[in-house]
């Protein structure tokens, strides 16, 4: 452990991952090093906002009880929540972007299927919502969104993320209020995309603008297109695919068939791609629609993100200020987990990252934490760690195929959670895909 003062900063195991000298860097560069050392220095003030990530459920004097907790013989200062509230304050969220911008990006593994395909990184494009305080100060900045019902009784925001689909690690991350839409902030993670990758994107980031930005940067792209859009036929290939154009762009569209069958029943839809990849020989229809399929592991990132960590909950910052800091502590406890697990996943060959639980890691951070277990590295080097152990100890299972329907987990009204009972059944369930032979 650090001594004196700075003893109560740590965040248990996950402390190698962003050590004591990282933070402390983050401190120096963004000017928010402590001009004389308290009860509360910056570098512990970092930690405590880290470490709340993993406790949502707890306010901050009972997360810094979780941090003291087994620090028993050292001394220790018991800070009041004003105290604690002052010195998140003070600290601002600068350092915490600063954490974020530094650990962000995709994990290294050479293992499971979704990491690479035909050599190209994939990695995941797409938006979603999270849920901040009714507060007036709040309000200034972010706002409710209507409804039928009479809107959402919370303010929003609007988060959106580049994932390495493979290990859902971010590549990058924008977050704004919900009065502009996902298109608006999208070109703001334009400049993270790189050759080498090929970007998996829904039909909401269809438009010419953007795909020819993207394409600019060297990144390929699998975009989902409106069936009803008109666009010219250049030339026919054998697997079903012809050249098309969206403005100047020079793209391949894929138009198929997907029929899913279920235990309940049968139900097909019709799936328009296009793709930067133009050659039929070296990069086959049927493997870019099933490639497409990856998409959603960015949506699982989200659950992880609001589901198991959050719970579903508001965020605590009252502040605008203290969301920017809130929102970048939650993004680099995110990638530090999943870091992690896939640095677990690599010590064991042929480990898919998907097989690792998310929440058995994020269980296994928040007692280690409290044990203040693994803070710095022992000399022989653990290239798993305990938190990795657990997590290959107790594998997911081989991801089969199923589906589920996609609900609203909390009702804008409670008279309309009363409503008609809803099947939440997943089904375990086979696709068939049919490309078509002509526009």
């Amino acid at each position: 452990m650090a001594g004196g003062r700075f003893a109560p900063g740590h965040l248990g195991e996950l402390t190698q991952l962003v050590p004591f000298e990282t933070v402390d860097e983050a401190l120096r560069v963004t000017r928010s090093v402590q001009s004389r050392v308290r009860d509360l220095p910056s570098r512990v003030v970092v930690y405590l906002i880290l470490a709340a990530c993993l406790f949502p459920e707890t306010g901050y004097p009972g997360v810094w009880r979780k941090l003291t907790g087994s620090l028993g013989g050292l001394p220790v200062a018991v800070p009041t929540a004003s105290a604690l509230a002052q010195a998140r304050r003070r600290l601002g969220g600068k350092p915490l972007r600063w954490l974020f911008d530094l650990l962000r990006g995709p994990a290294s593994t050479p293992h499971g299927p979704g990491s690479r395909w035909r050599g190209l990184l994939v990695v995941a494009l797409d938006g979603t919502t999270m849920t901040v305080p009714d507060a007036p100060a709040v309000l200034r900045r972010f706002t409710k969104q209507a409804g039928n019902h009479g809107g959402t009784g919370y303010p929003q925001l609007r988060l959106l993320a580049l994932v390495a689909c493979g290990t859902r690690t971010l590549i990058d991350v924008v977050f704004n209020p919900t009065t502009a839409g996902e298109t608006t902030y999208a070109p703001r993670l334009v400049p993270s995309l790189r050759p080498g990758m090929i970007l998996l994107a829904d039909r909401n980031f269809g438009a010419k603008g953007l795909l020819a930005d993207i394409a600019a940067t060297g990144a390929e792209v699998l975009v989902r297109l409106k069936s009803g859009r008109r666009m010219p036929v250049l030339a026919r290939f054998p697997d079903g695919s012809h050249l098309s154009t969206l403005g100047e762009l020079r793209v391949r569209v894929i138009d198929c068939e997907i029929t899913v069958t279920t235990a309940a029943g049968k139900h097909t839809g019709h799936y328009r791609l296009a793709t930067t990849l133009l050659g039929h020989h070296r990069h086959p229809a049927a493997e870019l629609t099933a490639l497409y399929h990856q998409r959603w592991e960015i949506e699982t990132a989200y659950l992880e993100l609001k589901s198991t960590i959050l719970g579903g909950r508001v965020l605590r910052a009252r502040t605008p200020e203290g969301i920017d800091q809130e929102i970048y502590a939650l993004l680099v406890v995110y990638q530090l987990l999943r870091t992690a697990m896939a640095d677990a996943a690599g010590t064991r060959p042929g480990t898919d990252p998907d097989r690792a639980s998310f929440s058995i890691a994020w269980q296994t951070a928040r007692d280690q934490v409290v044990l203040a277990a693994g803070v710095i590295a022992d000399s022989v080097i653990d290239l798993a760690g305990t938190i990795g152990r657990h997590v290959l100890a107790d594998p997911l299972p081989t991801r089969r195929l199923r589906v589920s329907p996609r609900l609203v987990k909390r009702a804008i009204s409670k008279y309309q959670a009363r409503g008609p009972r809803i099947n939440r059944t997943s089904y375990t369930t086979s696709i068939d895909i049919l490309t078509a032979t002509g526009p």
